[in-house]
């Protein structure tokens, strides 16, 4: 190659640096130049714009999902009903579930609270009517003032008490069937619930309490004071009873309501498609990938 040839070759390197060079700079001071912009993402405003590297294909560019499982309603009433609130939280649905099971706890709560309130209460009158209430006074009046209460009873083969000095419990109500007219019941065995609730409830048992001051006693006359408070207490105990009772059905309501509860509850939760997914969004000159959750409902 001559020299001449040398020089050009060299002048022509020599200008193409210097544009280069001259290109070079301008970027830079274009860029000193440029406002700051930030654009609220710590990894480009910091480090610049970046592409990530084999990123999984989400959101805009694939249909995959995340997608709820399914639930099943038979199951889900199934559930709740043997413990109410369990179908519910099966279905998801948590708030019913806590609300179904604190009745549950609630409603059983009361019942044996009141139940075992009733059973006190029971023991502590029959105790008072063990105490206070006798059957041989009963029977002595019944007897000695029969043909006063019915004026044509026939009493003469009748045998309230037996050799030993007890009371002849069939000869007994065999005595108030012949007597009739407000001796409306026959005395059930010692013991019996009927026993103790008839001797607090039906004047013709009055004369049996310890506490009575007349030998004359009829239908209409007030009742001895042990009399009125032994169907006090019988009374309370029964109301004990009763709200035991109540709140039992409301548990049983309880298990139903809670069970097609849950079985609807089931039934929506499939009727309802969540999909989640990353999908990329344009910032500024670039892009940054969100997640996003898709939800639909159908009817």
């Amino acid at each position: 190659m001559t020299r001449s040839g040398i020089c050009v070759l060299v002048m022509t390197v020599a200008m193409r640096v210097t544009v280069l060079g001259g290109e070079h700079r301008n970027v830079v001071q274009q860029e000193a130049n440029a406002e700051v912009q930030l654009t609220g993402n710590v990894r480009v405003d910091f480090f610049g714009r970046t592409e990530i590297v084999n990123r999984p294909k989400l959101g805009n560019d694939s249909h995959e999902g995340v997608m709820r499982s399914h639930k099943s309603p038979w199951l889900a009433g199934v559930l709740s009903l043997a413990v109410p609130g369990t179908g519910e939280f099966y279905a998801e649905s948590y708030w019913r579930a806590a609300a179904f099971f604190a009745i549950e706890v609630a409603a059983w709560s009361v019942a044996y609270s009141n139940d075992r309130k009733g059973d006190r209460k029971t023991e502590s009158f029959q105790g008072f009517a063990n105490q206070h209430w006798s059957v041989r006074q009963y029977a002595e009046w019944s007897l000695a003032n029969a043909t006063i209460i019915n004026p044509g009873v026939d009493i003469s083969e009748i045998n309230v008490f037996d050799p030993s000095g007890g009371v002849n419990w069939a000869e007994l109500n065999r005595l108030e069937r012949a007597i009739g007219e407000w001796y409306s019941h026959t005395l059930p065995p010692f013991g019996d619930q009927q026993y103790y609730e008839l001797i607090g409830k039906y004047p013709q048992y009055n004369q049996g309490w310890d506490d009575t001051t007349s030998s004359t006693f009829t239908f209409g006359d007030p009742v001895t004071q042990n009399f009125q408070f032994y169907a006090g207490e019988r009374g309370k105990a029964n109301d004990f009873y009763n709200t035991a009772s109540t709140f039992v059905v409301i548990a049983i309501v309880n298990h139903i309501l809670s069970a097609v509860d849950a079985a609807w509850s089931s039934s929506s939760f499939n009727n309802v498609q969540a999909e989640a997914s990353m999908q990329r969004l344009p910032v500024g000159g670039g892009s940054v990938y969100a997640p996003v959750v898709k939800i639909s409902y159908s009817f």
